[in-house]
């Protein structure tokens, strides 16, 4: 699934090339034919993200869009197209903008004279009004991505859970838009237990994994990859060969199960953890000792 900086990418895409403008909306697929129509012709005056949410204001009229597992965005424009939808920004070569064939299941075309951009697969897809963007927001935790995020939100969920740590970060109420990539890789750069349980976790050590996940995830926005490995552990320095992944990016454990740690060669472990692969270093990111965290492994091990 797409992560919280691919939104905010396609939320940039949509203002960029829409917004303060009159543009056409059709859904070619039919599904979205009714909202669409409504929406047709107006101007979109802002579109912003929230977390893994994406909103486009038409006056009252919101179009609220996830992406889920299957969800694409793809802008045309005269000097080729934009995948928005995957960590890998791709601009292939000249698309002729007199055509402009449906290719796919398009659920919501927006338009102008200069561009368009198609939405596929979105697990959704609706017209919402300010309540109902309202609605979404509240059941979703501070985006590290926003200016106005307020990270003691996350802790005051974090400090009571029994859950451990890398399900809480995969917990959209708690950090909306970190998703499986980001989990991994800021608890290892932490150095902490994924299984140690929030109410283990100090608070000097939530602040600089908020700290982190916003440079990790400001980062990823801009450059549309996820690089976590710090400038030490990098493969022109150290001599290794680098990642080569349709994900792009250099990470230190995601997708590395059995390779060697680029801290310390230990061999990166791998389990299912909040129905996702999680991946860690044994080494780098030990047991916690903490009582907390040793009653909840035993409390797990004994549960029937």
């Amino acid at each position: 699934m797409p992560e919280g900086h691919i939104t905010h990418r396609m939320a940039g895409a949509y203002a960029e090339n829409f917004a303060g403008r009159s543009s056409r909306s059709t859904s070619p697929q039919g599904r979205f034919s009714a909202e669409a129509t409504l929406i047709d012709g107006r101007v979109l005056e802002e579109a912003e993200a929230f977390g893994k949410h994406l909103f486009c204001h038409f006056g009252l009229d919101i179009v609220h869009v996830h992406l889920g597992m299957a969800g694409k965005t793809r802008l045309h424009r005269t000097q080729g197209v934009e995948d928005l939808g995957d960590e890998v920004a791709q601009l292939p070569g000249e698309s002729d903008t007199l055509l402009r064939p449906v290719v796919g299941a398009v659920r919501w075309r927006l338009e102008n004279d200069d561009a368009w951009l198609d939405l596929t697969g979105p697990a959704i897809c609706e017209l919402i009004d300010a309540d109902g963007r309202g609605a979404v927001i509240a059941r979703l935790g501070p985006d590290p991505l926003r200016p106005d995020a307020d990270p003691s939100r996350a802790w005051e969920r974090v400090r009571k859970s029994r859950h451990p740590i890398a399900v809480l970060l995969m917990d959209q109420k708690c950090f909306a838009g970190v998703g499986n990539i980001f989990r991994a890789e800021s608890l290892h750069r932490a150095g902490l237990d994924p299984m140690m349980p929030g109410i283990a976790l100090k608070r000097s050590e939530f602040d600089a994994l908020w700290v982190d996940l916003v440079e990790l995830m400001t980062y990823a926005m801009k450059h549309g990859r996820i690089d976590s490995v710090r400038p030490q552990d990098d493969p022109v320095l150290t001599g290794r060969a680098p990642r080569v992944d349709r994900h792009g990016g250099e990470v230190y454990v995601y997708r590395r199960a059995g390779l060697p740690c680029h801290v310390c060669q230990t061999p990166i472990k791998t389990t299912v953890l909040a129905t996702r692969n999680l991946f860690w270093c044994p080494r780098c990111q030990p047991l916690s000792r903490r009582a907390a965290a040793v009653q909840a492994r035993r409390a797990a091990r004994v549960r029937p």
